[in-house]
């Protein structure tokens, strides 16, 4: 019989409430099955939506579902950014919200390859500190460009400078640096897809065999994932 720590082993699909911190939600379910615990990507504690959440002996498959592409929902306020991107971030500028031609534009020079500043308040490190703390203390730094790819960026509604937008991007892309680019910020964000895993299916008790979960992103064996 395994070690406890290594069993129960297996992929749990998490439906992250806001408030909560990811590392908050992998400690809750560590203590509820006494095994290894890790994640294959993290949220915002402002953010709601599907974690991954490896158990046992599977938290070796983390590399194998890190990089796999992301499905969101996002309400941006148009009226006013805000130096993290999201609404718990100052309001640094406040503007006039775009008409519906000029809100195309900016989000069609959004799509496809992007190269975008990583957000202030993010676990980037900058000369070896986190990128958030430094933001607490108030040290302003220069942030990298990241470049992401943006397959769908789509609206699904607009009204009173509020869009809310779908969007589809690839691993690393963040949601709150789309937002600035569009000058807004996030007022919320909820991930609905990871891979081939949706939100609909998350449930806190079912664990997926690690072989299940590699066969649906199409790894064989421990090799690499299929393009």
């Amino acid at each position: 019989m395994p070690p406890r720590a290594l069993s129960p082993s297996g992929l749990f699909l998490i439906d992250k409430p806001e408030g909560p911190s990811s590392f908050a939600v992998v400690a809750e379910v560590r203590r509820r099955t006494g095994a290894r615990t890790g994640h294959a990507g993290t949220l915002d504690p402002f953010a709601t939506g599907l974690l991954l959440v490896l158990s046992g002996s599977a938290t070796k498959l983390a590399s194998s579902l890190v990089g796999l592409d992301k499905r969101y929902e996002t309400t941006v306020d148009l009226t006013a950014l805000t130096d993290t991107g999201d609404r718990e971030g100052e309001i640094v500028e406040r503007g006039v919200a775009p008409d519906a031609e000029e809100l195309e534009r900016r989000l069609g020079a959004l799509r496809g390859e992007v190269e975008l500043p990583v957000p202030a308040a993010s676990a980037v490190k900058i000369g070896g500190e986190r990128a958030y703390r430094l933001h607490r203390r108030g040290v302003a730094v220069e942030m990298p460009l990241r470049r992401s790819r943006v397959d769908a960026l789509d609206v699904i509604s607009y009204s009173d400078g509020i869009v809310r937008l779908d969007l589809r991007v690839s691993s690393g892309t963040y949601v709150r640096a789309i937002a600035a680019a569009l000058g807004g910020h996030c007022a919320t964000l909820r991930r609905t897809e990871v891979g081939p895993f949706r939100v609909e299916e998350a449930e806190p008790e079912r664990l997926i065999p690690a072989e299940e979960a590699l066969a649906r992103v199409g790894v064989r064996d421990g090799g690499p994932r299929a393009s």
